[in-house]
C-alpha cells in the first residue's frame, strides 16, 4: 500500500435501534481496532429513534472517546435513513459501516481495507450466515430478485460490512428510508461505472437485543420500496 493508504482517512459508523446492550462494546471495539489502523479516524454511533438507554450510552461515549460522536434521530426513521444520516455525517475519504447489533466482527475491516486500492466498493457477503433457516431462504430471494432487476451479480446484497470511497456519494440521490438502501447505492453505483468488489466476512449469532428485518411491516415496506425504486430509476435512465 502507499504512504496514503497507509494511514488511511476513515469514516465508521453503525445504525442503532434499542441497542444498549450492543452499543458500548461495539464502540470501544471499533476505537481499539481502528486505532491500530490508522490516526485518521472517527466513528459515528446513528441512534435511529432507541427507547431504550441506546440513546444516553451513546452520549456518553461520545463525551469520554474524542473520536465518537452521536447522531441522533428523535423518532425511530428506519433503516434507511439511518445509513443515510451516517453517510452525511462522515467527513473521512474512506465509509464503512456495519450494524449496531455485533454480528460482524470489526477487527475483519483491517483486512479488507486494502482491497479499496482495486474499487469504488468492497461490499461483503456472510460466510456461514448465522439466521434461520426462513430468514436465510428470504434473505436468497431477495437477492435474486434485486439482482434481477438492477442487473447486478452480487452475492448478498444487504450485508453489513461495506467500505465506500467517500466521494460516490457527492453525485448519488439516495431516497430509500427502509431496507431497500443498499439496493439503491449498489444499483446506483454500478450505473455510474463505479467497481464493486466482493469478499466474504464471517458472522455470528446475535446474544443480545431483537432483530426487526423480520417484522412483517419491515418486509412489505422493503418490496414497497423496491418496485418504486425499480420504477424511479427506469424513468431516470430514459
Amino acid at each position: 500500500m502507499n504512504n496514503r493508504s497507509a494511514n488511511p482517512s476513515l469514516s465508521v459508523f453503525f445504525p442503532c435501534y434499542n441497542e444498549q446492550a450492543n452499543v458500548e462494546p461495539l464502540t470501544r471495539k471499533t476505537v481499539e481496532t481502528l486505532s491500530r489502523i490508522t490516526d485518521n479516524f472517527e466513528v459515528i454511533i446513528v441512534n435511529d429513534g432507541s427507547k431504550d438507554r441506546t440513546a444516553a450510552i451513546a452520549d456518553r461515549l461520545a463525551a469520554e472517546i474524542p473520536q465518537v460522536r452521536v447522531v441522533h434521530h428523535p423518532v425511530n426513521r428506519g433503516y434507511g435513513a439511518a445509513l443515510q444520516s451516517g453517510f452525511r455525517a462522515a467527513a473521512k475519504e474512506l465509509v464503512f459501516y456495519t450494524d449496531g447489533d455485533s454480528q460482524f466482527d470489526i477487527s475483519e475491516l483491517s483486512s479488507i481495507l486494502p482491497l479499496i486500492e482495486k474499487c469504488d466498493i468492497v461490499s461483503c457477503y456472510r460466510v456461514n450466515r448465522q439466521d434461520g433457516p426462513i430468514r436465510k431462504l428470504n434473505a436468497w430471494c431477495w437477492t435474486r430478485l434485486v439482482c434481477f432487476l438492477f442487473s447486478l451479480h452480487l452475492r448478498d446484497i444487504d450485508c453489513a460490512f461495506k467500505l465506500y470511497k467517500r466521494r460516490i456519494f457527492d453525485d448519488m440521490p439516495l431516497l430509500s428510508t427502509g431496507a431497500t438502501i443498499d439496493t439503491e447505492i449498489l444499483a446506483r453505483a454500478s450505473r455510474k461505472g463505479y467497481t464493486i468488489l466482493q469478499t466474504g466476512v464471517h458472522h455470528y449469532p446475535r446474544t443480545a437485543g431483537s432483530q426487526t428485518g423480520a417484522n412483517p411491516k419491515v418486509i412489505l415496506r422493503a418490496f414497497k420500496e423496491l418496485f418504486g425504486l425499480w420504477r424511479q430509476m427506469r424513468q431516470e435512465s430514459k
